[in-house]
């Protein structure tokens, strides 16, 4: 098996993936701020770190991979003035709708999800460590980080100023310099406060990531507290270069020792933003198509390139996936035995070559062609079928594809009372099969084929999906 490489964003290059303590990996991602729906941006990150997670795993790592929330953030007090609900119920709904579209998204769950607001506490004492330091000052409106105290400012992201980061900071006249950035911002009229030894106010957004890896993940005795942290490509600068910046002042560490960025989605060519207005909702494509199909869409690219999301390459990349599952009804039911050792090297190596996913579902695709092959020529190879049984978990467990009932993939879209009126007419179907009225059995057939589903008789009882 290839040793995992990974395209370090510091380096700008592909590197060995050498971890901190053996077989143990502490990977980061900076997670959502609460105070909408999911969109793409967020399925693109979490399902490329969740394919990390996964072929870590594969290799035979300890992962502990930890997703933040922002739950405290000028949106989300924006959202609370208007709306007149309070700070938790807004991002106690949008929390539990993330999980539910993580779910559909077969995103493998994480082993720790910090909230900002269960850390305000950590914050404070890192924010007062660097005042001490006199790395940060208070001027009227909060508490900075002075970037000319930190000799490295700039190296993670090669960028320590350009004319996105005076614009993306906050401007005070009092502050040092113009890159100065808060650490924590005052009360201000219709604000979220808490109070602090430097005054009432609530965190700026850099602080909660590093003091959250310092507390909860850090190695205390290495040169760098975590293996990886990743996130999307628009977090580098200034979000990750000001975390890197705050842990290294406050704890002479490194945050971690390899950086990860996935790609940005655009929608027909246009980076998603809100701004914009072509924000592209989950639970909206989730209503047309499964969060499988979103899923393997979305790997059919390598996670750092950029992708341009639109439904004629979505529907297109369906039918790559129905293939799959077309392959695992002609095992449907069926034992299983161990996996085809040459495929799961094959694929384990794509993926190991920094999640290279474009090879590994063109080594699916050619996985699929050859068992459908295989299965026309000798029917009856039970062994085989086994083997192909258990190659197909292979997939699921590494890609996460591939993991629905075989038959009921097929019956997205199909509504609870038209499953229900579905089930009923087999029910009565099957009584006329033990009645030996067959008669009645083909009537029944009938009026169900003309619904747009077709059924079968398995040894596993009747299954169906649509035509």
């Amino acid at each position: 098996m290839a040793q995992l490489t990974i395209f370090d964003s510091v380096k700008k290059e592909k590197v060995p993936f050498e971890p901190i303590k053996e077989k143990e990996v502490k990977v980061y991602v900076c997670g959502p701020t609460v105070y909408d729906d999911s969109h793409l941006g967020h399925a693109r990150s979490a399902i490329a770190f969740d394919l990390l997670h996964k072929v870590l795993k594969a290799d035979g790592y300890n992962v502990t991979m930890t997703k933040n929330f922002t739950d405290i953030d000028d949106k989300i007090i924006k959202k609370m003035n208007e709306s007149n609900r309070s700070l938790e119920d807004i991002t106690t709904e949008y929390i539990n709708a993330y999980k539910k579209d993580m779910q559909s998204l077969n995103i493998l769950p994480n082993t720790l999800e910090p909230k900002a607001t269960q850390n305000l506490q950590i914050m404070i004492d890192m924010i007062e460590d660097l005042m001490k330091k006199d790395v940060a000052y208070k001027i009227s409106d909060g508490v900075y980080f002075d970037v000319s105290k930190d000799s490295q400012y700039g190296t993670l992201s090669h960028r320590a100023s350009d004319e996105n980061s005076i614009a993306r900071v906050e401007s005070n006249e009092e502050k040092r310099n113009p890159s100065d950035f808060a650490l924590w911002k005052f009360e201000k009229t219709n604000d979220v406060a808490f109070d602090s030894p430097f005054g009432r106010g609530r965190p700026g957004w850099h602080i909660e990531c590093s003091a959250m890896i310092n507390k909860h993940l850090a190695y205390k005795d290495e040169p760098y507290q975590i293996d990886i942290h990743g996130g999307g490509a628009d977090l580098l600068f200034p979000h990750h270069e000001n975390e890197a910046a705050q842990t290294r002042c406050s704890t002479n560490a490194s945050l971690a020792k390899y950086w990860m960025h996935n790609g940005f989605v655009t929608i027909n060519g246009e980076k998603m933003s809100k701004s914009l207005g072509n924000s592209f909702f989950l639970k909206d494509i989730l209503k047309s198509y499964s969060g499988e199909v979103v899923r393997f869409y979305l790997l059919t690219a390598q996670y750092r390139a950029n992708f341009n999301f639109n439904e004629e390459d979505l529907i297109s990349s369906k039918k790559r996936l129905d293939k799959l599952y077309r392959v695992k009804k002609r095992v449907y039911g069926l034992g299983k035995s161990s996996v085809n050792k040459e495929f799961k090297s094959d694929l384990l190596d794509a993926l190991n070559d920094d999640l290279n996913t474009p090879k590994a579902i063109s080594i699916v695709d050619e996985y699929i062609n050859k068992a459908n092959e295989t299965l026309d020529k000798e029917p009856k190879n039970k062994n085989f079928k086994k083997e192909l049984v258990s190659t197909l978990e292979f997939i699921n467990e590494l890609l996460g594809i591939g993991f629905e009932d075989a038959y009921k993939y097929f019956q997205f879209g199909i509504s609870k009372k038209e499953i229900e009126n579905i089930e009923n007419l087999i029910s009565q179907r099957n009584e006329a099969k033990k009645e030996k009225d067959f008669e009645t059995a083909d009537k029944i057939r009938n009026e169900i084929t003309k619904l747009g589903i077709s059924i079968m008789d398995t040894p596993n009882g009747v299954v169906w999906e649509k035509l």
